[in-house]
């Protein structure tokens, strides 16, 4: 399998999991009922099944009689899932959650869901019990790859933050008491000189000190560190040994930027591009300025659900694009035969629609219209790309074109 099919096929499981993580988490139980179990793939799961009927002998105790069948009830669904396992759970292990989630009006319905091989390994085996599921280790390992410590400084302002994959995070800021060049009344250009240095070299150690205190305990982490400003300042700022020791080898280039303040963190992003050109926002960005170029020229380039649709099914979609913030389903209508769409919140009822022809129509399917695309897509070859909402463009993707859009092969007109 190719390296492109094999990206894609990760961003498919990444988004599935995201998904199944976003329902768990909207789940609340009555109390400590709702069982998560984590199950590394070294873990036999005979021992897993003995650990869980012990935990149900021991439910016995609980003294609450509902509290007490919602949990025997969870453990035995889990293990009723379990023989379905041989020797050892898949590669990287199984999640289990299991228990009785308030469907409103007093009432409990009950939720058992299966995670098998998971982005990363499990490494330990662990049973949890509480009013939540426990979904912070799965949260985790979806977590975006690639940590850059990010700095723009020149001598007013300043800026520090992270790159996560594809996040740019500012945390930390400061402005300086420098003074202009333009000396005030009183002052000898010497005196006047000497006092402006000061405070550009105290300025310059406020800056180490934001960086050190957020990057040297992640120093191990780091895959490096951008900086980024006018000349001479952040030569000034990096020749003059102000950052630790061993932040300061982290260092991977120094770059012109325009600003400082925390678009200038985003900006540093796309001027280091070649040097992070192996990171997954950088290639988002590169997709949607593909995308935004043939969009200007009229020319292959699709958006919106229903134009990208029909191209995705004419096979003229080279690549599907996709906003990671997207959460929508699909609602297929049956109008005389005839199929129509809507696109409506996945939190929200399905709606009655009209046809086009005035008639009622009645409701074929309701899908997550993400997995209605990608399933077209496959069958036509056509890859599917996730965009990042954090740059402009990708921004661009979610609120001006629905979070849908397409690179096509030829113009097709659609």
């Amino acid at each position: 399998m190719s390296t492109e099919a094999d990206e894609a096929s990760a961003d498919r499981r990444k988004y599935e999991f995201k998904k199944v993580i976003e329902e768990l988490q909207e789940y609340e139980g009555s109390g400590t009922q709702l069982v998560t179990i984590y199950i590394p793939d070294d873990k036999q799961v005979s021992d897993v099944v003995a650990h869980v009927t012990q935990e149900h002998s021991e439910a016995a105790n609980i003294k609450s009689k509902q509290t007490r069948t919602n949990v025997q009830d969870a453990l035995t669904s889990i293990k009723d899932r379990l023989r379905y396992y041989d020797t050892y759970p898949p590669e990287n292990g199984i999640v289990l959650f299991s228990g009785a989630v308030d469907s409103g009006g007093g009432q409990t319905d009950m939720v058992t869901r299966v995670l098998e091989r998971p982005p990363e390994p499990i490494e330990s085996f662990r049973y949890h019990c509480d009013s939540d599921f426990l979904t912070e280790p799965l949260e985790h390992m979806l977590s975006d790859k690639g940590l850059f410590g990010l700095i723009v400084l020149d001598r007013r302002e300043a800026n520090v933050g992270w790159l996560k994959g594809k996040r740019v995070e500012a945390v930390k800021s400061a402005s300086s008491l420098v003074p202009g060049k333009q000396r005030k009344g009183g002052q000898s250009a010497q005196r006047f000189a000497r006092l402006r240095l000061e405070a550009i070299d105290n300025f310059y150690q406020e800056v180490a000190g934001m960086a050190n205190d957020l990057f040297v305990s992640k120093r191990h982490e780091l895959d490096g560190i951008l900086v980024g400003g006018p000349s001479p300042t952040k030569d000034e700022f990096l020749d003059g040994g102000y950052l630790h020791h061993e932040l300061q080898d982290k260092v991977l280039g120094k770059f012109d930027v325009s600003y400082t303040d925390e678009s200038g963190l985003k900006d540093l992003v796309d001027r280091a591009s070649d040097v992070l050109a192996d990171q997954e926002i950088v290639k988002d960005k590169h997709e949607m300025e593909e995308f935004f170029e043939n969009l200007h020229t009229g020319e292959e380039a699709t958006y919106g659900f229903e134009a990208t649709r029909e191209n995705l099914i004419m096979g003229s979609v080279d690549r599907l694009l996709i906003s990671e913030d997207l959460r929508k389903d699909v609602v297929i209508y049956d109008c005389n035969g005839t199929e129509e769409f809507e696109v409506i919140d996945r939190r929200h009822s399905t709606p009655a629609h009209d046809c086009a022809d005035g008639s009622e129509a009645t409701v074929k399917e309701r899908e997550d219209v993400i997995d209605h695309l990608i399933n077209i897509a496959e069958q036509r070859g056509t890859e599917t790309k996730f965009i990042s909402t954090d740059f402009e463009k990708g921004e661009q993707l979610y609120d001006a074109f629905g979070g849908i859009a397409g690179i096509l092969r030829y113009s097709t007109g659609v």
